[in-house]
């Protein structure tokens, strides 16, 4: 969602944030301010608090209760994380009266005691209680963590359903970490303890999480970002969890006290095909392992187990670029789970292009009926149907193997209808075929 108020938009523009004002000495002066400043030297409280209205108003609502979909807000510094969560938690208690008594959001940052411990139990579901609107629903109840950047690095959260970019981001490394804080899935009806719930809830699987840019991020990385330009940058002195303490600001500063309104309001959605942000981190990994001598010799003397060992040891998880098999499966873009041999394949011009999850089902029900040679030609398309699914889907091989048959009447991707014309004999077969012959890990999603 990208979304931009008219004071955001002037700091993002060439000329920025344009302030007249007169000197000591009578003179009229003029100050631009652009979007690095923000929260910095250049504060306007009608923003922040645009920004917390747009963001409770349009987020994710969780599929069960019903409430504000868990949520990561990154800020630009711990005093404007502060303020972030005070203005949630009050239109919380307008939006919710009673619900939540100031534990809507809670402020995560290196300066607040037991932050660490906060976001455990936010991921654990008992940040501040749980099952606040539902009791056999255990899902925390604070719905929103504020940080700067505490979380943005190897934390894992797999309910998150909603990103707040509530602040410009620079490099394209802690935006990639950012933005994968959302990409994880989940299956809401874990924390659900009570069936009778389940028939009301349309959608008990993450299937998306929506990304709340403010300063035109996103923008930023697809159109203006040069990705072949190397920075050294000197290392920040860190504190606690990862957050420096806010450095005192250079120059003076300006506190608009004007309103702000929203001056556009996008959403667009982000398919397989990624991110130019994504392509470019994967092209950086090429980079990377084809320069890499012992890589090279590995894969040319066909050592897959010794390079496999050897990227997952010097190669994965380096603070440089933080690289790992989970974000080179997202940045590929494949509608399926890579190995990160076929990665390196690829990589090394061993194969000219990953397959699709159907090419590859294609290739498995080839061989199937190239061993099961079924004489049956008019059902040949019932038989590979069947195949498919059953290979795709956990439910269908749960509804086969536990002869629940009439749990098919109401699946959307193999009904009582396609079972029925599948030949009797195949309806065995083709399970002990799979479980013999086909590795089912490369068709997960």
């Amino acid at each position: 969602v990208d979304a931009r108020t008219e004071i955001t938009t002037e700091l993002l523009s060439k000329e920025g944030f344009v302030v007249t004002f007169t000197d000591d000495d009578g003179e009229d002066q003029k100050e631009a301010f652009k979007k690095r400043e923000f929260e910095k030297r250049f504060f306007a409280p009608a923003t922040n608090q645009l920004f917390c209205k747009t963001f409770l108003e349009n987020s994710l609502r969780d599929p069960v209760s019903g409430e504000v979909g868990k949520s990561i807000i990154f800020a630009v510094s711990q005093n404007h994380a502060a303020k972030l969560t005070q203005i949630l938690n009050d239109m919380a208690d307008r939006m919710f009266p009673g619900k939540y008594q100031s534990d809507f959001a809670v402020q995560v940052t290196s300066q607040v005691s037991d932050a660490q411990r906060f976001t455990i139990n936010f991921s654990n579901n008992n940040l501040l209680g749980s099952a606040n609107f539902l009791p056999a629903y255990k899902t925390s109840k604070a719905r929103v963590c504020v940080t700067v950047g505490m979380m943005t690095t190897g934390y894992d959260c797999t309910d998150i359903l909603n990103l707040g970019l509530f602040r410009p981001i620079f490099s394209p490394t802690d935006f990639i970490q950012i933005k994968g804080r959302g990409t994880r899935k989940h299956d809401f009806f874990e924390q659900l303890f009570d069936d009778s719930y389940r028939d009301g809830v349309a959608q008990p699987q993450k299937t998306a999480f929506k990304l709340f840019d403010f300063f035109a991020n996103c923008e930023y990385f697809e159109e203006e970002f040069n990705y072949d330009e190397v920075l050294k940058l000197p290392r920040p002195q860190k504190g606690k969890g990862g957050e420096g303490p806010d450095p005192p600001p250079p120059g003076g500063t300006y506190e608009h006290l004007g309103v702000d309104i929203l001056s556009e309001v996008r959403e667009e959605t982000i398919g397989l095909e990624g991110m130019k942000i994504d392509r470019m981190f994967f092209e950086k990994f090429e980079d990377t392992v084809r320069e890499n001598e012992t890589i090279a010799k590995a894969v040319e003397a066909g050592q897959w187990d010794r390079v496999i060992d050897y990227v997952n040891q010097e190669v994965f998880d380096k603070p440089e670029e933080y690289y790992n098999l989970t974000k080179l499966r997202k940045a590929a873009a494949v509608d399926r789970r890579l190995t990160l041999r076929e990665i390196l394949e690829k990589i090394f011009g061993l194969i000219p292009r990953f397959k699709s999850k159907d090419e590859l089902l294609e290739e498995e029900f080839a061989k199937f009926v190239s061993d099961a040679k079924p004489a049956e030609a008019e059902s040949i398309p019932a038989i590979k149907t069947f195949f498919k699914a059953y290979v795709t889907s956990d439910q269908i091989r749960h509804i086969i193997e536990s002869r629940h048959f009439t749990d098919l009447a109401t699946n959307p991707v193999f009904s009582t209808r396609d079972f029925r014309a599948v030949p009797e004999k195949y309806r065995t077969m083709i399970p002990e075929y799979v479980k013999d012959y086909v590795s089912l890990n490369q068709f997960v999603a």
